[in-house]
């Protein structure tokens, strides 16, 4: 298991960094599921965005704001990410972009994904530079719908941050 960003476009001018590739990790990514998984989550964040929040330079606060947030097996994974950028320039947002449809998507295809939107719904504040924290990015389409949700309160979102990708 070796860190190396990877950056993607999943819309125009925006882009997903990941730091893994997701056949190097999923077996911890599926931790998710088990009684031990926040801390093989915390592992992985103090190896990636712990390491990333250290060495971001930024003028002014960026807020880090995980996708979906729910407690739904023992612990979050997306909170747990987020609170390792907690730094100088980054600060986590908690319980504020959260899924009306938590269907499941692991193993879905494309079009079932763009059939079963998660209609996000946002209880934050407006008008912040916003940084988005997932897990995994496969077609990206969640990130980009929470990302038009967070826009819709004038947030700006610079960029996503996921410990693996896909296609990577």
């Amino acid at each position: 298991m070796v860190s190396s960003f990877n950056k993607r476009e999943i819309s125009k001018d925006f882009f997903v960094f990941s730091f893994y590739r997701y056949e190097d990790i999923k077996e911890l990514l599926n931790s998710k599921y088990e009684f031990f998984g926040d801390r093989v989550f915390n592992i992985l964040a103090q190896l990636s965005f712990k390491i990333f929040a250290d060495n971001f330079n930024v003028d002014e606060t960026v807020y880090a704001i995980p996708i979906d947030d729910h407690t739904r097996h023992q612990f979050s994974q997306t909170a747990i990410l987020a609170r390792s950028l907690n730094s100088r320039g980054i600060k986590p947002v908690y319980n504020s972009l959260k899924a009306s449809n938590i269907v499941k998507y692991a193993g879905c295809d494309l079009e079932y994904r763009k059939k079963n939107p998660r209609d996000f719904k946002y209880r934050g504040k407006r008008n912040l530079k916003v940084i988005l924290v997932d897990d995994l990015v496969t077609s990206g389409l969640t990130i980009i719908e929470a990302k038009k949700k967070l826009q819709e309160y004038n947030c700006e979102v610079l960029f996503a941050l996921t410990l693996a990708d896909v296609k990577f």
